[in-house]
């Protein structure tokens, strides 16, 4: 098995600068946490080298978001740590659920937006994993064209025939690999740009549908059957590296930071070349 010490390390001015902006972003996740437990912070490491990662990891990070399903095998294949959570962040393919669900460690998908790619997931997790592997339903709160995701689902609707639900549902009846941990969202720029002035939208909106959607799956399959979320409730996961602090302040639960941690990203034709 490999180990940190196998892997190219990163030099002691880039672990000092990851110390200190992992360090500060730590604190900034404590603090805006709307709870007394801290939120789970994942290290958005797309497009970075394993060395930051494993720099990261020796500094008690576990928790690492990647977008691209061949750059997560290659890394999860490198870093063989037995406790790394590695978070699936990027659009996924049901042709690329095979790779994905085998990956070691991989811990959840958060993207998931059809019935096809969580029965692709479903039939792919191995049969030797020690728990169902974690999904959550990617909702388009902002209503983009660019942007992936089922739309959200609004009060005083016949929300039980949405297509969030039907989804909701699927997995839960029919995908006993899988578990239903909760709902994330992408969102607005512009709204992440404007959320200090205001409530974010997209950040209620994601909220609002968690809470009506756990009122259906709570008459068809109650919390305490285990069969979806985490202590009785949905987990959101919203929050990027400029917005994550009024995500907290949201009531998020999960919140994803990449540049305010490594850094600015290199373009990825740029990191492919470079490679």
């Amino acid at each position: 098995m490999s180990s940190t010490a196998q892997i190219s390390s990163a030099s002691p001015d880039r672990v000092a600068e990851l110390r200190e902006s992992l360090a500060e972003v730590k604190a900034r996740v404590q603090k805006a946490s709307a709870s007394s437990q801290a939120a789970t912070l994942v290290a958005v490491s797309k497009l970075k080298p394993a060395s930051d990662i494993a720099a990261c990891y020796e500094l008690g990070q576990r928790d690492f978001g990647e977008n691209y399903v061949q750059e997560l095998e290659e890394k999860a294949a490198e870093l063989q740590m037995p406790d790394i959570r590695w978070h699936f962040i990027g659009t996924l393919q049901s042709n690329k659920a095979k790779i994905l669900a085998s990956i070691p460690n991989i811990y959840a998908i958060q993207t998931v937006t059809s019935a096809k790619t969580a029965t692709a997931l479903n039939k792919h997790v191995p049969l030797n994993r020690a728990s169902p592997l974690n999904v959550l339903l990617q909702v388009n709160t902002s209503g983009e064209d660019n942007k992936s995701g089922v739309p959200p689902l609004s009060p005083g609707h016949p929300n039980a025939e949405a297509e969030l639900t039907q989804l909701a549902l699927r997995i839960i009846k029919d995908c006993p690999r899988l578990h239903l941990q909760g709902l994330m969202t992408i969102g607005a720029l512009t709204e992440s740009l404007a959320s200090g002035e205001h409530e974010n939208h997209d950040f209620v909106a994601l909220k609002q549908t968690r809470d009506l959607l756990q009122e259906i799956l709570q008459t068809e399959f109650p919390a305490e059957s285990g069969r979806w979320g985490v202590d009785g409730r949905l987990l959101l996961s919203m929050g990027m590296s400029s917005d994550f602090e009024a995500a907290l302040k949201a009531g998020s639960d999960i919140v994803r930071v990449g540049t305010s941690i490594f850094g600015t990203r290199p373009k990825k034709v740029a990191a492919v070349t470079s490679s």
